[in-house]
């Protein structure tokens, strides 16, 4: 409970929102850019070390949820004084290129494009990070799971690429 809590205060109203925005927002882009194109990745090469499809919506679900955690903490600090010119907007930024990545790889099928996006994508969150663990360490350090996996995710999207070239 002390995680949602900002300053000794919490606003569960806000937190939900914080948390739900990102889970809803990923799972209606992985609607729409994942509709009709399953059948098409089955039939892709794939690494060794790609996980099993039912890996994804977890692992997805709980990083847009320590994300928005993340963002709320951020926030909330903002409007207890603390300055953060620049965490917001990257944040928006990361999160608008994760959704596009959808896209770029199952929707249209461009997965090299969507592998210079990841990289970009993966700039971006590290810069988010560390923006937000100059305003609040919490919110910096539950971004630290989302680079790992976007880091992963670049290895999947790199090898699968080269396989299927």
């Amino acid at each position: 409970m002390e995680l949602l809590k900002v300053n000794g205060r919490l606003d569960s109203k806000r937190v939900a929102v914080g948390i739900l925005l990102p889970i809803i927002g990923g799972s209606i882009t992985g609607w729409i850019a994942n509709r009709n194109t399953q059948e098409k990745y089955k039939k892709l090469k794939k690494p060794s070390f790609s996980p099993p499809p039912s890996a994804f919506p977890i692992a997805w679900t709980t990083l847009y949820g320590m994300m928005g955690l993340a963002k709320y903490r951020v926030e909330r600090k903002k409007e207890f004084g603390f300055r953060e010119p620049t965490a917001i907007p990257s944040y928006e930024i990361q999160l608008g290129l994760n959704y596009l990545w959808s896209f770029l790889y199952f929707r249209w099928g461009l997965r090299g494009t969507a592998l210079i996006e990841m990289t970009i994508l993966l700039a971006t969150i590290a810069l988010t990070t560390y923006e937000f663990y100059t305003v609040d360490k919490t919110a910096g350090t539950l971004m630290i799971p989302y680079i790992g996996w976007v880091a992963f995710a670049l290895c999947l999207n790199y090898t699968t690429w080269q396989l299927n070239k």
